[in-house]
């Protein structure tokens, strides 16, 4: 389970987080919703290590992680799919997924699994094919199968669904609810498209000015008031 205990993060002497605190756990999707700019983004950042937090606390699985930098933190089966899907474009789609072995520890064997291609059937037909030659949803679904390589227990997801066709928001969804319902792995998703979160999520909170001001199950969540601090 991951825990979010109290934290706050400062840019210099720019405060980006205050107090905040949440959690996710193995069968369920914490959905983290809120406008750009309210530090989101920047939570994402301090669970996976590209970011010092100033106060509080991240726990995973039990252990303080504090001391662990990004890649002690995927090797802790932390996977972090991040905004902008940050592909290889250069390198074939193969090779992309490949770059997930860094990550997995030592004695696993090397290879990419079968349910990657079952999840994004198109990965399999062209990987072959550069990354940077993928339209905006393949990438997606290639960063994400790349994520996958590692064998996670924690999902991290900045904003999946953005800019991405319709179809292929249908086949992220599914391939979310697929990892979700193998009650295996916990899944943090950032969106803002409020009806994609509403179909996954167990349960949600809402961000504003660095703060969570909004959260609990989804039985709990009253959509209107989850709107209301989505709009600009």
């Amino acid at each position: 389970m991951l825990s979010v205990e109290a934290v706050d993060l400062h840019y210099g002497a720019a405060q980006a987080l205050w107090r905040v605190s949440l959690a996710a756990e193995p069968g369920k999707v914490t959905c983290l919703m809120g406008r750009n700019g309210v530090g989101k983004t920047s939570l994402l950042k301090a669970i996976v290590g590209q970011h010092a937090v100033s106060a509080g606390r991240i726990v995973w699985e039990g252990r303080d992680l504090a001391d662990l930098r990004p890649y002690d933190r995927a090797r802790c089966g932390i996977a972090y799919v991040p905004q902008g899907r940050e592909i290889f474009p250069l390198l074939s789609v193969e090779e992309n997924l490949q770059t997930g072995f860094a990550a997995l520890p030592r004695g696993v064997r090397r290879t990419v699994p079968d349910e990657v291609f079952e999840l994004f059937p198109v990965l399999a037909t062209m990987r072959r094919r550069r990354g940077g030659d993928l339209s905006g949803g393949q990438q997606q679904q290639l960063a994400i199968g790349r994520a996958l390589v590692t064998r996670p227990r924690l999902l991290v997801l900045d904003e999946p669904t953005e800019g991405i066709q319709p179809s292929i928001i249908k086949d992220i969804g599914r391939a979310i609810a697929y990892l979700r319902d193998k009650g295996t792995m916990a899944i943090l998703l950032v969106e803002q498209y409020f009806d994609f979160a509403r179909d996954l999520a167990d349960s949600f909170a809402v961000m504003d000015r660095g703060e969570i001001v909004l959260a609990g199950t989804r039985d709990e969540m009253v959509e209107e008031d989850v709107r209301r601090r989505l709009t600009v």
